[in-house]
Order: C-alpha cells, then structure tokens, then sequence
C-alpha cells in the first residue's frame, strides 16, 4: 500500500475536496476560510501504568472541526500511524458525511498514538479511561459525542462512558455512541454500515432498472460480511453473490454463492479462500469481473485510473472509505458507472449512532425494527438528494456530495453568522 499513498498530508486533500466544491457552488470566500480551518484540536500526554510496572506516555488527539449544524461527532481511533493531520482531515469529512446524510451533528475526530494488539485488555483499558479523562472537558452530549473507529471496540466505548460519568457525577450514556446494547447501545447498530450501503445500491440499481442483481463483494470483514448476508432481505427479489474476498485472496462461482456457509468456512478457516464449488480469484481481478453491483468494502485506492476501465460494474456502492481514487471517478463517470461515494454509502453507521444518541436522551430505547426502518427512510430520502443534485449539476456522485454537504454547513454558517 506504501506505493498507493497520496503525495499530499490527508488534511491537504481534506481542502482540496472542499475547494473544489466551493468553486462548483461560488462559494462565498469568507465562508471558504471559515470552512477550511478546525474549530479546536485537542493534543494530550496521556501516562498509563503497563502490567510490567512500567509507565509510558502515549499521545491523543481531539478534532473539533465544524458544529454549525450541531454538536461534533466522530470516532476514537486507537493505531501507530495516528497523526494530527489524519485526525482534522477526518474531523473534515466526518462534517461533510453528517450533513450529506442530514444528520444534525457537525464533524469531529479522536486518536490515540498507540497498538493495541501489543496490549492486555487491561492497558488498554487504562489507557480509555486517562484518554476519556482528559477529553472531558472538551465532550458532551450537546457538545461532542465520541464513537469507535479503528481498533476501538463497543468495550472501550463502554470505558469511556463509565469514566466521564465518574468524572461528572452523572450517569451519561450519551456522550458517546457505538456501545454495547446492555449500557445505552443501539440495536442494529452492528451491521447499520453494510444496510446502509445496501439501502443506497438499491435506489441506484432502480433508476438503472435491474432486477435481481448480480452481486461483488472485495472485503469480507464486517461490513462486506454483512452486505452479503442482508443483501437478500434489503434488495429484495433474488440477488446473487457471485464473488467475495477477503485479504488472502477471493473465490468466484457465476452462479452464485450462499453467504451463510461462505461465513462458516471463513469462521472456521480464518479465509473464504477455499471454499468448496468455488473458482480462486485475486483481489485485483475481482473488480473487474461482470457484475450489476459491486461493493469494495476492503482498503483505500482499489480503484484507480489503471484498472478503472476495465470495471464492468453498473452500480459501485462504497462501503469502504476511499476506495476509488479522484482519476478513477471520472473514468466511471464518463462510462456510465454510477458510483454511490462513501461520504453516503457507508453513512449508515454515523446515522444509526445518531439515533443512539436521540434514544440516550430520551431514556428509550427503539425496536430493531423501528431503527432499520428510520435508516432506510433517512438513506434513501440521502441517496435521492445526492443523485438529483448531481443531475442537476451534471457532475459525478461524489461531487455532488460534497457540494451539497458544504452548501448545507454554508447556509447554516451564513443564518448564525460570527460572534462576537
């Protein structure tokens, strides 16, 4: 991946998106620099006793970027390569993401330089809680609302709660989402990302009037477990997976694969790769394999302007984050590929944490059922707004997304206006 990565810090590339945006839209040139800059970022020592008695200092983050259309919101990533560049370019796009999907949150972002695999649970642990410590003043349930992210599990969610109750002497289950459902969680919170994707794919694969798609799936981690498990029951009709992989490699069968034993083999193999009555392929080739829908749902840049005209796919629903590179997007375009941007398919996790949030205030906790079925509402009620604005404009989906995103955040900025 060494050779794929961007010549550009994230946050660079965080300005450039919202630049060009801001010149589609004729943006105002003092909402441009409003827009540009971080409200806050927060950079904590945080010492934490080791179980060999050691104490090492580790250092977080805390990305404030935007809450002019409500409190901030975003994960807690816990990683080596965590940077303070990387942590306000997400705060950016989480801004963007929120208000794509309409969501009232504005953006924020957390990050912890550490590994967790190199740690007991109890030093991770302590290091939640001294990370959760210090961000407290900076968090709230009308303020800033936390959730996981790489490497941070609904457990550390749990952590974190727990310490800022402690601290503020309030039980607060809402100052942060993505929980287990036995302290505040949201049900359906799990697989609310592959639904999400789903719910989108299947507005797009409507307008291109395709029945019973044929389905391609790169990743087979949560999210692209997922989608193809809930493929049949959001898309309706017959869909069929035809193909799916995972890090070691993929498996192929044209007519079709059953998503539940290809989860047992992975369960029990650690790999799809393997699995009976299919035919082996590589990541890089199934992309380019005949399909009605395709789902990356593995790592970023897997789409580039190399392989991207040899992509057969109608519809590309982006259930990772960026896996199709800015050249490749306009080759898709100009063949006629609809491409569903991450910034919208995969906002089905922030969405659902949203209604965790809504559900933590109000002491009640919804049905399974009444949490999908606000998901689909506010996804599909999203999809159709980033696609007739594209229209409308004659750009590509992703455009189209963030201009619309940075025209919501723009209006909001211009009604409030600056204090003092």
């Amino acid at each position: 991946m060494a050779a794929q990565a961007p010549t550009l810090n994230p946050f660079e590339n965080a300005t450039r998106q919202l630049e060009k945006a801001a010149k589609i839209l004729n943006l105002d040139k003092n909402t441009l620099e409003v827009l540009s800059k971080p409200k806050l970022v927060v950079e904590v020592s945080l010492p934490v006793k080791m179980d060999d008695g050691t104490v090492k200092v580790f250092t977080g983050y805390r990305s404030q970027y935007n809450d002019a259309r409500g409190p901030y919101k975003g994960g807690i990533r816990f990683h080596p390569n965590v940077t303070r560049d990387e942590v306000v370019a997400l705060s950016a796009w989480m801004t963007w993401k929120c208000a794509t999907v309409d969501i009232p949150f504005g953006g924020g972002k957390g990050g912890v330089i550490c590994n967790p695999k190199d740690m007991s649970m109890g030093e991770q642990e302590r290091l939640v809680r001294r990370y959760a410590a210090a961000i407290t003043p900076f968090v709230g349930v009308q303020k800033d609302i936390p959730a996981p992210d790489v490497y941070t599990t609904p457990q550390h969610m749990a952590w974190f709660m727990d310490t800022y109750s402690q601290i503020t002497g309030q039980r607060t289950p809402h100052v942060i989402t993505g929980k287990p459902v036995e302290v505040g969680g949201s049900l359906g919170r799990s697989n609310s990302t592959s639904r999400g994707a789903l719910f989108v794919a299947r507005e797009a694969l409507k307008i291109k009037k395709i029945k019973n798609p044929t389905i391609v799936i790169q990743g087979f981690g949560n999210a692209g477990e997922n989608c193809a498990l809930l493929a049949k029951e959001v898309l309706g009709g017959t869909p069929k997976v035809i193909a799916v992989s995972d890090s070691k490699g993929g498996i192929y069968n044209q007519d079709g694969l059953d998503p539940e034993a290809v989860q047992k083999h992975k369960a029990k193999t650690g790999s799809v790769v393997g699995f009976k009555g299919a035919k082996s392929i590589s990541n890089e080739e199934i992309l380019e394999l005949p399909c009605d829908l395709l789902i990356p749902a593995a790592l970023e840049n897997q789409i580039t302007k190399e392989n991207a005209p040899r992509i057969k796919a109608k519809v590309i629903s982006e259930a990772a984050n960026g896996p199709t590179t800015p050249e490749a997007d306009e080759i898709l375009y100009k063949n006629g590929v609809t491409v569903i941007p991450d910034i919208l398919a995969n906002a089905g996790g922030v969405t659902v944490s949203y209604f965790e949030w809504v559900q933590g205030f109000n002491w009640y906790p919804w049905s399974l059922e009444e949490v999908n079925g606000r998901l689909e509402q506010k996804m599909v009620k999203a999809f159709h707004d980033v696609y007739n604005f594209s229209s409308d404009k004659k750009v590509h989906m992703r455009t189209g997304a963030y201009c619309l995103a940075v025209e919501r955040v723009a209006k909001a900025l211009e009604l409030q206006g600056l204090w003092p």
